[in-house]
């Protein structure tokens, strides 16, 4: 009687761990379909955001209810040590999980600034978790960007990784 009890249970357990990972990957796939086609509206007209502030970039991503939830700072070059790139994301860790864990792209926004990215970054991601809020935005906005790639647009489980 006791098997029994305990194979009912491990066999209902497995059952609601697949239900939660195949609703998890559900809602992934829902907020990528929905957050990509205006994020390829706004790639196929990139260029009109070249010279202008980030603010400029900021506003038609908000109008467009396209929110940021992280971001990441980095060098142009692989051997470089000042920031000149920031990488934007959209989904926060408890949606990029599933798409991390089955290979799926994930949206994402690289932006190179005419001028190197202040030092305070460093201190800024560290106390913020690089999570993004007011202070990012009052920080980068008047930064001239330089050029714009979108990344992870291609389909969300389609291996075409090349950016836009």
């Amino acid at each position: 009687m006791k098997s029994i009890f305990l194979k009912g249970l491990f066999i209902i357990s497995i059952f609601f761990i697949h239900n939660c990972k195949a609703q998890s990957v559900n809602d992934y796939i829902t907020f990528y379909n929905g957050v990509v086609p205006t994020l390829n509206t706004i790639a196929s007209n990139k260029t009109q955001f070249y010279g202008q502030n980030f603010s400029k970039l900021l506003n038609e991503l908000l109008n467009k209810n396209i929110n940021i939830i992280n971001l990441g700072v980095d060098s142009k070059t692989d051997t470089g040590t000042k920031y000149y790139l920031l990488a934007l994301y959209f989904c926060d860790s408890s949606m990029d999980k599933p798409a991390l864990d089955n290979k799926f792209q994930i949206p994402v926004i690289w932006i190179t600034f005419q001028d190197e990215i202040p030092s305070q970054i460093k201190n800024m991601m560290y106390q913020n978790h690089g999570e993004w809020n007011s202070s990012f935005v009052q920080f980068f906005s008047n930064m001239k960007i330089e050029k714009i790639e979108f990344g992870g647009l291609n389909g969300y489980n389609s291996n075409d990784w090349s950016g836009k």
